[in-house]
């Protein structure tokens, strides 16, 4: 029993001293840890800075709980920047002199970033921000500058896809006069730029800006077209433009405001009972998938932090990056350890760009500086809160979720409310209603009223407008889906004279005189440089116009027309060759090709020529002369009937031919060449070659047919060269003086020319289509055009070309192989016929023997019976 008690005392006694040393081996233990000291500069005064050091807090307390085995431990010290970039570059020295911290977290805005990120070059001292977004802060190049947060410029391509995806033509920036608000402005411009889409006018908001000029910058965007605007202000800045927008009635129907990640990261900051959040607003936010992880420190942190006890905000993005920045600077120092500290920001800092790991706002990884990009979340705020409605990625732009990438598509896209409650896409721009009505400039020409005619009354002064172009542009405006007011304005001096070319006419609209241009304006491309064009409405291409003559009117060897010389030659040859055929083939045995030789001649040229109107009288015995003589006559029933049908046509059809059809025949000669005054003809007809002084300049269509009645000493024209309408136009009631030449130059035809940019062009090119395959150009054409039009399709006035060899040859073939077969055959029964004669004369040489046989061959059948009948006696 006494042995037992003293063993149990001697227990209790090592317990007791084990207790009492264990306080000190811990403190041994934990004295042994590397302790690295790092700043915390953060806005104390804002939720944002409560919210960071609370997130930062837990990241170090949660890492060090899971690698409780790790030798360095980060010892934070906070200071106050009092939301002032002075009070930040001060809590940064006295951070690095006074606490001899390694490395300073933050500060939270880029203009404090700014001048702290000196301090760190100067230093060796990484600054890493978790909150300063400002694409700016790049260029400074520093190695000792970390941004674990993503740069503004990141979101610039999402914000133009997004435009792009309800193909909007034209948006207007709206941004704080900052270091914030500058930096994304060129990124944001040349993503809007790559796909076409215009900036007119760039809002820029005084950070100090009271209500007053703010209220007086919106009426004056009020008084633009353009209805897309792209917010970049600190949140406090942008609910108070909001708020006084909404005043003034642009948080309405029709207006689309997009607002960039510096607002949309802290519209959960917003205190819903103070004001509300602007309703119908899309933005643009990191995505941050969700995860197991997340959820549990979103409920912890709202059970634990004593900030989120005493408010109704919500954790945003830069809490996460906060948390996310806390927990890689842990690893980061662990990784360099213990070592000279003379160089341990050097190391720091590369150690953290080494850093990979899957963090709260998912992958963490730090390149060129800053945290690599990711995807972004489109937000619609409804009822105050931001509800995700798609996704913008680098690889497949915007798409409806995630897991199924689509190509970019308005119906990609979840249901949008809009402003003032509207569910269906805005136009994006609209004509506003206390602003002036679209000016359209009128070209004004003499002479060419069925396009356009400006006619001004001298006691009224007033001026109408009438012609082809204004009634179809008129209906064109009547098609839009939304009303446009506008008014015409005659491009004319005071005298009432043209005020100059068209080009000249095109160019005022660069200028801003005119906000389009109607008329016959014809699509070119110098004219592109200045001016947008809409869908051509009428086709178009430069022609020659040149007087026509009858060809055959003083001819007296019309009937050889109808054949082309080539084609008579054959068929004189053919017919020779088929009358020497028949004579070979029928004068042995026919009575009728007998005689002396000038006779067979003569009848074998009768025989053939007298086919030709099937008078021949002489019989033919033989089949093979019957075969060959069957085919030339199909042959010549061919050709009389093509030659009749020609000449025919050519007796009773008026034989019309233009004067001149080569252009280089004109430059060549020197004629004088005429062009309407203010057309870009004359720049084309330099371009050809032609010289200056053969170019007239005419006022009016009616003084063509004045210069084409004059000889060129008195200053006559010999062509004229114009467009189509006009060429058209022209030759309405003088068909059967002139006629237009095949195009030389295809032009894009006529256009309405606006600015360039504007949003009307592709609305009015989609109402030319729909005018013009609902066939109501055709009816307006008939208007306007169909009433002097009276002349003739060209092509049954003018003759065709003369019929040539090339339509015959088959038949002159066949007639060919017939007639070779034919002598064949008959040769072969000859030399057959014949064969003892042959083989019985004396004659060895091929030559000797061929001569025999044509002496066989031009004795008759009584000459041939006889002289085998001395053959065969003397043998």
């Amino acid at each position: 029993m006494c042995k037992k008690l003293t063993q149990l005392s001697a227990s209790t006694l090592l317990f007791l001293v084990f207790l009492q040393m264990f306080p000190k081996v811990l403190a041994s233990v934990e004295s042994r840890k590397i302790h690295v000291s790092v700043g915390l500069v953060l806005d104390m005064n804002s939720w944002a800075g409560k919210m960071s050091l609370t997130c930062i807090s837990m990241a170090l307390s949660d890492f060090y709980a899971s690698h409780d085995h790790y030798k360095s431990r980060v010892v934070l010290h906070t200071s106050d920047s009092n939301s002032t970039v002075v009070g930040a570059a001060k809590a940064a020295v006295d951070l690095w002199k006074n606490e001899k911290v390694e490395a300073i977290i933050g500060p939270q805005t880029s203009m404090q970033a700014n001048f702290v990120i000196n301090l760190g070059e100067t230093s060796k001292v990484p600054i890493i921000s978790f909150s300063a977004t400002s694409p700016s802060l790049s260029s400074l190049r520093s190695a000792y500058f970390i941004r674990t947060t993503l740069s503004d410029s990141y979101q610039a391509k999402a914000i133009s896809s997004l435009v792009q995806t309800f193909r909007w033509r034209a948006v207007v920036p709206i941004y704080v006069d900052t270091e914030f608000g500058e930096g994304i402005v060129p990124f944001l411009t040349d993503a809007l730029q790559e796909v076409q889409i215009r900036i007119p006018y760039r809002s820029v908001i005084n950070p100090l800006a009271r209500n007053n000029e703010i209220i007086a910058e919106l009426y004056k965007l009020m008084t633009m077209q353009t209805r897309i605007f792209i917010v970049h202000l600190p949140p406090d800045l942008g609910i108070r433009l909001f708020s006084l927008a909404k005043e003034v009635g642009m948080l309405a129907e029709g207006y689309v405001w997009i607002i960039t990640t510096g607002m949309t990261n802290h519209l959960s900051f917003i205190h819903h009972s103070a004001i509300e959040s602007p309703q119908g607003v899309l933005g643009v936010k990191p995505h941050v998938p969700r995860s197991k992880k997340l959820e549990n420190f979103v409920i912890r942190l709202k059970r634990e932090s004593n900030v989120y006890k005493s408010s109704d905000i919500d954790l945003n993005v830069f809490g996460l990056w906060a948390y996310d920045t806390a927990t890689a600077l842990a690893m980061a120092v662990e990784e360099v350890g213990d070592i000279n500290a003379g160089s341990y920001g050097e190391h720091l800092s590369k150690a953290l760009s080494r850093i990979r790991f899957k963090g709260l706002t998912g992958k963490f990884s730090i390149v060129g500086g800053q945290l690599e990009s990711s995807s972004f979340q489109i937000v619609n705020m409804q009822n105050n809160r931001a509800k995700g409605v798609g996704f913008w990625t680098p690889e497949k732009g915007i798409t409806k979720t995630l897991k199924f990438l689509h190509s970019n598509s308005e119906g990609k896209l979840k249901s949008i409310t809009w402003p003032g409650g509207a569910t269906s896409t805005p136009k994006g721009w609209v004509i506003p209603t206390n602003g002036k009505k679209l000016r359209i400039g009128i070209p004004v020409r003499n002479g060419m009223n069925a396009f356009v005619n400006v006619v001004r009354d001298p006691s009224s002064n007033i001026t109408t407008f009438t012609g082809f172009c204004i009634d179809v542009f008129d209906s064109l405006m009547e098609m839009l889906p939304y009303h446009v007011p506008y008014e015409y304005a005659p491009f004319a001096k005071p005298n009432g004279e043209a005020a100059g070319t068209y080009n000249d006419l095109v160019y005022q609209v660069h200028l801003g005189k005119y906000d389009a241009v109607v008329g016959d304006i014809t699509i070119r491309a110098n004219r592109s440089f200045y001016a947008d064009f809409t869908q051509p409405y009428i086709e178009s291409g430069i022609v020659m116009v040149v007087p026509i003559q009858d060809k055959n009117k003083k001819s007296a060897w019309v009937f050889l027309k109808p054949l082309t010389w080539d084609l008579w030659v054959t068929s004189a040859g053919f017919f020779i060759f088929i009358g020497f055929l028949i004579w070979v083939l029928e004068h042995k045995t026919n009575e009728d090709f007998a005689g002396s030789s000038p006779q067979q001649v003569g009848t074998s040229f009768w025989f053939s020529f007298s086919i030709m109107v099937f008078a021949h009288r002489e019989k033919v015995v033989s089949n093979i002369a019957r075969f060959v003589v069957i085919v030339w006559c199909f042959v010549v029933l061919i050709l009389t009937q093509s030659y009749t049908a020609g000449l025919t046509s050519m007796l009773t059809i008026q034989q019309l031919e233009p004067t001149v059809t080569d252009v280089h025949e004109l430059i060549r000669k020197g004629d004088n060449i005429g062009y309407l005054k203010g057309s870009f003809i004359f720049e084309f007809l330099k371009q050809m070659k032609f010289d200056e002084s053969n170019l007239i300049e005419c006022d009016t269509l009616d003084d063509f047919e004045i210069l084409f009645s004059k000889d060129k000493a008195h200053g006559g024209i010999a062509a004229v060269f114009d467009e189509v309408p006009n060429m058209k136009l022209f030759l309405a009631n003088r068909c059967s003086k002139y006629t237009m030449v095949t195009p030389m130059l295809r032009s894009e035809g006529y256009g309405f020319a606006f600015p360039i940019g504007s949003p009307l062009v592709p609305d009015i090119s989609r109402a030319i289509l729909n005018f013009t395959e609902g066939g109501k150009i055709i009816r307006a054409e008939k208007e306007w055009f169909g009433k002097q039009n009276n002349c003739p399709d060209q092509s049954t006035r003018v003759s065709s070309n003369s019929l040539g060899l090339n339509s015959f040859w088959g038949l002159f073939l066949i007639v060919a192989i017939s007639s070779s077969i034919s002598l064949i055959i008959f040769t072969s029964m000859i030399c057959y016929d014949h064969r003892h004669q042959i083989n019985l004369s004396n004659a060895k040489k091929f030559w000797k023997k061929f001569l025999l046989l044509m002496k066989c061959f031009n004795n008759t059948e009584e000459d041939q019976n006889e002289r085998h009948h001395e053959i065969s006696t003397d043998s």
